[in-house]
């Protein structure tokens, strides 16, 4: 019964979708070209409130946990597993007062409205994993704008989401060891998201319904105070340990 009712629900959820990234991506160009940076990021931060807000059509509920342990005046390398494509735009939305910039793969550039915009014109670094020469000197640009500029970067150490299942991948060093290396006096924020998997956990059509997404927010690791090993197996852990099983 709750698939069949998913159907006509999803329907309306995707033309919503749709419709907010093409309409930003409009918005965000005039912004962006008329107003700034700063008019750009406030549109951005709109189209992310209308793609969380669409998403309540599905009955969506979110909970963030421990928004109070977040470093303030320091940057951050906030390290997060990747379950979907919500993702992004949950923690874009419900940690917007921070600004973070994201770590992206390339396919982002083209293709997605008003996310691609957002992407290229300063919402953070895509990056070609199979291309070392390109995605080492972009991690490297990203690590050192949010060390001079005491910002927030989100990366997801995963690289690709798991779409069907909690089960996180491997996480891959290289990465976030870039983003220590240049920001060596950030905090490593480590954080959880938990259910956001089961969105599509029936495939891109029908949405799942009635899900609550979990954003759990950890201690944060001083990168000056542990060797990066360290930071990253506890890192790891930290974010694994968190993840609740299908």
């Amino acid at each position: 019964m709750q698939k069949l009712i998913s159907y006509p629900l999803s329907v309306i959820y995707y033309l919503l979708y749709w419709i907010t990234l093409v309409v930003f991506q409009a918005i965000q160009w005039l912004c962006f070209n008329l107003f700034g940076c700063k008019a750009h990021r406030k549109s951005a931060d709109a189209m992310f409130f209308f793609l969380v807000f669409n998403t309540y059509i599905l009955g969506t509920r979110y909970k963030i946990d421990n928004i109070h342990k977040l470093p303030t005046d320091a940057p951050l390398i906030i390290a997060v597993n990747h379950q979907s494509m919500f993702d992004v735009t949950t923690i874009a939305w419900f940690m917007r007062k921070i600004q973070p910039i994201f770590i992206g793969k390339i396919g982002l550039r083209k293709g997605w409205s008003g996310i691609s915009y957002f992407f290229t014109h300063g919402g953070g670094e895509l990056i070609d994993r199979k291309n070392p020469l390109q995605y080492l000197p972009a991690l490297k640009k990203a690590a050192q704008y949010v060390e001079i500029n005491k910002r927030p970067v989100v990366i997801f150490p995963e690289g690709m989401r798991s779409r069907t299942t909690s089960k996180p991948q491997p996480f891959k060093e290289k990465g976030l060891k870039i983003l220590c290396e240049f920001a060596p006096s950030a905090y490593v924020v480590p954080i959880t998201i938990n259910n956001s998997w089961k969105m599509t956990r029936w495939g891109n059509f029908p949405m799942s319904i009635g899900n609550k997404i979990i954003l759990t927010i950890h201690d944060s690791i001083r990168v000056e105070d542990m060797s990066f090993p360290e930071i990253f197996e506890k890192t790891e852990q930290t974010i694994v340990q968190a993840i609740i099983p299908d």
